[in-house]
């Protein structure tokens, strides 16, 4: 299993039967792969629907219903199409319980950053329905890598980057650990298999304290 998997999997057991769910492009939308048995999402797309289900069969795809991704998805009975003002207006206001997104850095304070690089002296590619998901949204759920590709922790004391929402994140989730948001510090509460307290601190800026049901991470 691949890192992406493992953070996937991982991801999925953060979701619960009957929840109102967004996943954000990339590893957050592969969780849907490893729902535990019995748990069923209504599952939202920012770009105007509720009850989305799964991709179609490549013969079956309908260009025109899509999820924000582009990617290809299905209309089962029940589903609610809306316009863009009404689905966005949905996020703001509370009506999705879960979301999972993907970042660039997270920090101990639960700020997440996720939409901005610096490139030819230009921020970009934009913040997009991110802004409204963290403000809107009961539990916001991070999935990353642990570090970057220099070996730099993206999990900060503070990010770096451009903030997509503030004080918002509850819980993160890497290939190494999880940890949930406390108060101004990060609470560890799975370390992968065959990993150490010590080697999760060394790759780890933000600062964090131990949870009193530390467990090693399902996997």
């Amino acid at each position: 299993m691949n890192i992406r998997e493992i953070i996937a999997k991982r991801a999925a057991l953060e979701l619960n039967d009957g929840e109102v769910a967004n996943l954000g492009f990339g590893m957050p939308t592969q969780a849907v792969n490893y729902l535990p048995e019995g748990v069923s999402l209504i599952m939202h797309t920012e770009n105007g629907a509720f009850g989305i289900g799964p991709k179609p069969k490549y013969e079956e795809a309908n260009s025109d219903v899509s999820n924000a991704g582009s990617e290809p998805v299905t209309l089962p009975p029940g589903a609610a199409i809306m316009s863009l003002g009404t689905s966005l207006g949905a996020m703001r206001n509370g009506y999705i319980d879960v979301t999972i997104l993907g970042a660039l850095e997270v920090d101990q304070k639960g700020n997440i950053a996720n939409w901005a690089v610096k490139r030819k002296g230009l921020w970009w590619p934009g913040i997009g329905g991110a802004m409204d998901l963290t403000h809107g949204t009961k539990k916001i759920v991070v999935t990353l890598t642990h570090t970057d590709k220099y070996g730099n922790s993206k999990i900060k004391k503070e990010v770096n980057l451009p903030k997509t929402g503030i004080n918002c994140v509850k819980t993160i989730i890497t290939e190494k650990a999880v940890f949930d948001v406390g108060d101004d510090i990060l609470i560890l509460r799975e370390i992968a298999p065959g990993l150490t307290i010590e080697e999760i601190k060394e790759i780890t800026e933000a600062d964090f304290i131990v949870s009193e049901d530390f467990k090693e991470m399902e996997i």
